[in-house]
């Protein structure tokens, strides 16, 4: 099998010479059988047919191509020695491309200690989503503590024309739409500036994690509130840019959706990689926090309604020809919005096992080649809620970023406890 990257998959490829990968970590209490980790990696590994492919980069047009003798999923052991060395290890990573095509598109760390070890995954951006990442992670604990479980296979899907509905139809009028479109859009990059390079790793990621009466306190809140904690949070960090970065910031935030609410074709356990975005406005007249945060949700609840993600993955196999120059606009522009902002939510997977337990589990981390790498992820395992905090210091020193999230944690902590005061 051999499958041209669908448009969202060729955006985070960006090239055969830059890295995009995601970094997904637990912490593991207990004895860790290494034949038992590799035999969950092998099976893991005959179940999603994306981690038996290597990218072929050999055309302008980058392929994914299949192939049944491809090496297994490597693993790199290291000595566990602090409870930051995952983080350091993830940094490492960032930067190691997937170019080996006798390899596949994943690998593991294996941060080894006396009774605790780290295992972290990580794959390209390319081929995984959180939830992607997440049902991993989630197959990989349960093949560890049972080897004799079964994964069941499914076959990749070979054209974005089999992702979409039997009765979606692609008339004369939406091919020629998307002919207009697609030039209208080769017109928009040709104006656009690429000049700006940034060839230094500047990356960093910082962690931090909301103890679990917080969370819990925070969660109820926001139920009582009639808004959502993804909502609370986007408004605790806009107002945080704006304390920071004054008239710089913009008061946007941008929110990836999870594909599979949508598209029928795309299961819970399936490896995919394109997220629809949705841009959510902060309302600076409103000056009450839980006023801001319920507007925001009501905001993003239209917004995901209206999406037409059909048309969406439909339209956008037409703009192929302007991809380099979406990519090299991504990593020039400011943009126009403060922080890219991710949740996972609670995270499916259990917590005790047969032969371990998992301490904890962190929120994953990605180094974006963009100029505006500014992007939170948070996720909330056994009642704590996790934030990864990424951005680049050629964008958003790192300083900036300590003050961004004192400010924003300072300022849930703040609504949270006028409200228990009341």
């Amino acid at each position: 099998m051999k499958r041209r990257l669908i448009l969202g998959e060729r955006i985070m490829h960006v090239d055969a010479k830059t890295p995009l990968n995601c970094v997904f970590g637990a912490k593991i209490y207990g004895k860790i059988s290494g034949e038992h980790l590799h035999q969950a990696l092998y099976k893991i590994q005959q179940k999603h047919p994306l981690l038996r492919m290597h990218i072929d980069d050999s055309s302008k047009t980058p392929y994914f191509v299949l192939n049944e003798n491809i090496g297994k999923i490597p693993v790199r052991v290291s000595v566990r020695t602090s409870d930051q060395d995952w983080l350091q290890q993830s940094k490492v990573e960032w930067y190691k491309l997937f170019n080996n095509t006798s390899e596949p598109l994943a690998r593991l760390v294996w941060l080894q200690g006396e009774t605790e070890s780290d295992l972290l995954l990580v794959l390209p951006h390319c081929i995984c989503d959180g939830t992607t990442i997440l049902n991993l992670m989630r197959e990989l604990m349960a093949l560890i503590d049972d080897p004799e479980q079964d994964l069941v296979p499914y076959p990749s899907f070979a054209s974005v024309k089999e992702l979409l509905p039997g009765d979606f139809n692609t008339t004369k009028t939406s091919h020629f739409k998307g002919k207009i479109f697609a030039a209208l859009g080769r017109l928009f990059f040709f104006f656009k500036s690429t000049d700006y390079h940034n060839s230094e790793p500047l990356n960093y990621a910082i962690n931090w994690k909301l103890n679990a009466a917080d969370t819990q306190n925070l969660v109820q809140q926001c139920k009582a509130e009639q808004t959502s904690v993804h909502a609370a949070i986007c408004v605790a960090f806009m107002e945080a840019f704006k304390q920071v970065k004054g008239d710089k910031a913009h008061g946007k935030v941008i929110c990836p959706v999870d594909i599979r609410r949508f598209v029928n074709m795309i299961k819970e356990d399936t490896m995919f990689a394109f997220a629809p975005i949705v841009e959510l406005k902060l309302d600076q007249q409103e000056n009450v926090f839980w006023t801001k945060a319920r507007k925001l949700k009501i905001h993003l609840e239209a917004k995901i309604a209206e999406m037409k993600v059909y048309n969406l993955l439909n339209m956008s196999e037409y703009f192929h020809s302007s991809v380099n120059k979406m990519i090299g606009f991504l990593k020039t522009t400011k943009g126009t919005h403060d922080i890219t902002l991710s949740n996972m939510g609670v995270l499916n997977i259990p917590k005790t096992y047969k032969n371990f337990s998992i301490a904890t589990i962190y929120s994953p981390t990605v180094a974006f080649p963009w100029r505006n790498a500014n992007t939170l992820v948070l996720s909330t395992f056994n009642g704590e809620m996790d934030f990864s905090f990424m951005s680049n210091e050629s964008f958003l020193r790192e300083f900036d970023a300590w003050q961004v999230r004192d400010k924003a944690m300072k300022l849930i902590q703040k609504n949270l406890n006028e409200l228990t005061n009341v």
